[in-house]
């Protein structure tokens, strides 16, 4: 009999009870691996809460089961595990898709959410996302899920300064059966329908979003995103830089999301 969890699998760095919490929130096919270079750079900060989505890492076999997702399922997900462990506020990392995982949780628990760190977001549903999405959807028919992340791997990192986010991206997304790919493939509905909502809605939250200038696909829509409301975000942009820029510029990264959690806005500004 397969063993099921009620609960994503987590994994907590807590040196000091006293600190503030930080949790991350990967993207599509990654997992607590993605944020492999920002733990030794945060935990002295704060306490940290890195999280495999269902089906991602080691979240396999997620109870209650469902036969298609939705964003109130995948963050409902996240939330069991904060309200598991007491956390009470907290700030978030967040990488692509996950950008908008983490907008869904800011409106359903507003005054849980502290600052948010929005890496390589996805904000709006641009013609280069829609083709992106609709040709995953025509390709599943023709290809192997493996084949298709190896295709969109090079569609979103092209550059030979991109080889190790390509990398990392693949072998994180091998962990994914077909099953569970389909699942997260027939989210678009409400993933269009929300990145429409969220473009208009207003933040509540304090919001830093850092994109590299290399980020063909998601890019120009998060310019735009910053720039409608530019009360409660600010841009950071990394030249030559692609989507994941938390691994490709991870000390640039690093130093200034502290900047930006830990109120340094000069140091922020450079």
């Amino acid at each position: 009999m397969t063993d099921t969890k009620e609960l994503l699998h987590y994994k907590i760095y807590d040196e000091s009870p006293n600190k503030e919490w930080l949790i991350f929130i990967h993207g599509a096919g990654g997992s607590i691996v993605t944020w492999k270079y920002q733990v030794a750079a945060f935990k002295p900060y704060f306490r940290l809460l890195l999280l495999d989505l269902r089906d991602h890492g080691k979240s396999k076999n997620m109870y209650p089961e469902y036969e298609s997702y939705d964003f109130d399922i995948v963050a409902g997900d996240i939330l069991k595990v904060i309200d598991h462990l007491g956390i009470e506020k907290a700030h978030f990392m967040s990488l692509s898709l996950g950008s908008v995982i983490l907008q869904k949780i800011e409106a359903k628990r507003p005054a849980m959410v502290d600052k948010m760190i929005m890496a390589g977001g996805v904000f709006r549903a641009t013609w280069k996302i829609k083709l992106f999405v609709h040709s995953a959807k025509f390709l599943n028919y023709l290809l192997p899920y493996r084949v298709m992340y190896n295709l969109f791997s090079w569609v979103v990192l092209p550059r030979k300064n991109h080889a190790d986010s390509r990398r990392m991206f693949r072998l994180q997304s091998q962990k994914l059966n077909q099953n569970e790919y389909l699942k997260w493939v027939g989210l678009y509905k409400d993933f269009f329908r929300l990145l429409k909502n969220y473009f208009r809605k207003e933040l509540q939250s304090i919001s830093l979003v850092v994109m590299g200038d290399e980020d063909h696909v998601f890019f120009e829509a998060a310019k735009k995103f910053v720039s409608h409301h530019k009360q409660m975000a600010q841009l950071v942009i990394f030249e030559h830089c692609g989507h994941i820029c938390n691994i490709e510029e991870y000390e640039k990264f690093n130093q200034t999301v502290l900047s930006f959690l830990l109120d340094r806005p000069q140091a922020l500004a450079q």
